[in-house]
């Protein structure tokens, strides 16, 4: 008879919570954090027997926070990859200009009786250095757009990695919570049908 008496005050408050609950959602839903909404989502709802019982406009607007953030993730994705284009565009570029140089530098060497440096005559010494200076310093700036490259490549993989962690989790939410209120509602129904099948004529 307990129970009965518990499972009918359990069918009463779920029945009596989606009523209350559509005058207002919760301000967390529109301000916080994914994660947090998750975590207040944990906090605030009731477990019975196992199963959580969430209001249907919290899961609605949980909804479309996940499709949101999923939108902004993909926005951050290919805001990346023209990024990356655009690096590999300018790696290109530099390995060019690296090539010019080091033909220059070839057909300096080849005319090292001659020097003539924007038409200032030099030693060899020293217009060697100046040619030197500017390989390494290409070098050093087409060293630092690889590391800049590869941690653009990271920060995508990472990416692509927590959107598709994020949408299988939003999709196992979404299976539970379906089957929790199946089964809430046979489990309803059943208790239903026993109190009237117990019910005196």
């Amino acid at each position: 008879m307990k129970t009965v008496l518990v499972i009918l005050a359990f069918a009463l408050l779920s029945g009596l919570n989606p009523i209350q609950g559509q005058v207002s959602t919760p301000e967390v839903f529109d301000t916080a954090s994914l994660q947090e909404q998750l975590d207040y989502l944990e906090q605030r709802t009731n477990i019975y027997n196992g199963y959580r019982a969430v209001r249907d406009d919290i899961f609605l607007k949980m909804k479309a926070n996940t499709l949101d953030s999923l939108s902004s993730v993909k926005k951050e994705i290919t805001r990346l990859e023209s990024l990356l284009g655009k690096t590999i565009s300018d790696m290109d570029s530099l390995e060019i200009k690296l090539q010019q140089t080091n033909d220059d530098l070839q057909l300096a060497i080849k005319n090292k009786n001659s020097f003539s440096f924007i038409g200032i005559q030099m030693h060899k010494t020293l217009y060697n250095s100046i040619m030197w200076i500017i390989v390494l310093a290409l070098a050093a700036l087409l060293i630092i757009l690889l590391l800049a490259f590869r941690r653009n490549f990271a920060v995508t993989s990472q990416t692509r990695k927590d959107l598709e962690e994020t949408r299988e989790e939003f999709e196992a939410h979404r299976q539970q919570s379906r089957e929790r209120y199946e089964k809430l509602v046979v489990q309803h129904h059943k208790e239903i049908q026993k109190l009237k099948g117990k019910r005196p004529l």
